[in-house]
């Protein structure tokens, strides 16, 4: 500094016209020793290099300003990116929802238990009268390949498997073996009556023919002309199932089967066997190759083993006090001897007069009130 400078400096000091250089503050130096240890630390790491790479010069380090930051323009595009993507995730919602809503198996056959997917594995043997009907499933119609698609018998027993006997016990004077082979007997009806193919056919059951006993006249009578002149009064469905195969067949080799069956003191001297079951039938239309329709039978009886020490009966065979037939999907009123199953391309019946049924509740027995009724599902 020259001597006429430093002697301007002076005069402006006294007159208070300019401020004394200070030394910086703490606060100021911490700031200045911060940014460049950031500077250094900036320039050590864009310093390195790879094979085949440049590096890139070091950059002081500094805060994004106001102005630093993305353009708009890019931050515009961002936002719609943003948009598009929450569009097309909301769009791909909607119709996984609609989805959902028309084939709820969709959702429900990959839940624990859920659906009427085969992964589900069998129901459990019914061992008490269920209090309510299945819950309702996948609606879509059976198939050649599955015939029991939509229906709750998916996860029902095969045939014979799902008629059990209870066990043996001596009842009123009858021996525990006597009961164990009555109970034999009874399920040895069953199957040949309502799963013998040559039954389902039409043929006549002889098998199960020859376990009734024939000392019983009122049902020997009923079925007296059943096979010649069947009519309301002696009909073979009150105790057979027979499918006209005019009208159709059966569709694959398996029937569904669920019910239970109970066994107790009848009158004095006899032992009663109560027997409810239900048969779920897939049935492919006569003259076509994949019309398939099912047709479903509940059998209600009662068979009774007499002391054969104090009554006369016929030894290995069976007695009734009780047989009752609900047949669902089937013509009304038609005593032929067979069920007559509806197809959905068939024309239209009459309007049903009676109570819409659900075939497959078991907690309750249909009532019987001489009118012809509709199925709520087959």
């Amino acid at each position: 500094m020259s001597e006429e400078q430093w002697a301007q400096l002076v005069g402006q000091l006294e007159e208070g016209g300019a401020d004394a250089p200070k030394e910086p503050s703490a606060r100021a130096r911490m700031v200045t020793a911060r940014l460049r240890a950031l500077d250094e630390e900036a320039a050590r790491t864009q310093g390195g290099r790879r094979w085949g790479s440049k590096s890139k010069p070091a950059q002081p380090w500094q805060p994004d300003g106001w102005r630093t930051g993305p353009a708009w323009q890019e931050m515009n595009r961002r936002g719609r990116k943003r948009r598009r993507v929450a569009g097309a995730l909301g769009f791909v919602a909607v119709v996984g929802i609609l989805l959902v809503t028309m084939r709820p198996s969709l959702l429900t056959d990959h839940l624990p238990g859920g659906g009427d997917s085969v992964d589900a594995g069998p129901l459990p043997a019914e061992t008490a009268p269920p209090t309510a009907a299945p819950a309702e499933s996948d609606p879509d119609r059976p198939t050649v390949e599955e015939p029991f698609r939509g229906s709750p018998a998916l996860r029902w027993a095969d045939g014979a498997e799902g008629i059990t006997v209870p066990e043996a016990r001596a009842v009123g004077g009858i021996s525990t073996a006597q009961v164990e082979e009555f109970l034999r007997t009874t399920r040895q009806f069953l199957i040949a009556a309502n799963l013998d193919p040559a039954t389902l056919r039409g043929e006549k059951p002889r098998e199960a023919l020859a376990l009734l006993d024939p000392r019983q006249k009122d049902v020997q009578d009923m079925l007296a002309g059943a096979w010649t002149r069947p009519d309301e009064e002696h009909d073979p469905l009150a105790l057979f199932t027979r499918i006209d195969p005019d009208d159709a067949r059966l569709s694959g080799n398996v029937v569904k089967t669920r019910g239970r069956m109970t066994v107790g003191a009848g009158r004095e001297g006899s032992v009663e066997a109560h027997a409810d079951y239900t048969f779920v039938y897939p049935v492919l239309k006569a003259g076509s190759q994949d019309e398939v329709t099912r047709t479903i039978v509940r059998r209600r009886l009662t068979t009774v083993l007499y002391d054969p020490e104090r009554f006369r009966t016929t030894p290995g065979t069976l007695s009734f006090s009780r047989y009752e037939q609900y047949a669902g999907n089937t013509a009304c009123r038609v005593y032929d001897g067979f069920l007559h199953p509806s197809f959905p391309s068939d024309a239209p019946e009459t309007a049903p007069t009676g109570a819409a049924v659900d075939p497959y509740d078991r907690s309750r027995v249909p009532t019987d009130d001489g009118q012809c009724g509709t199925v709520t599902r087959t």
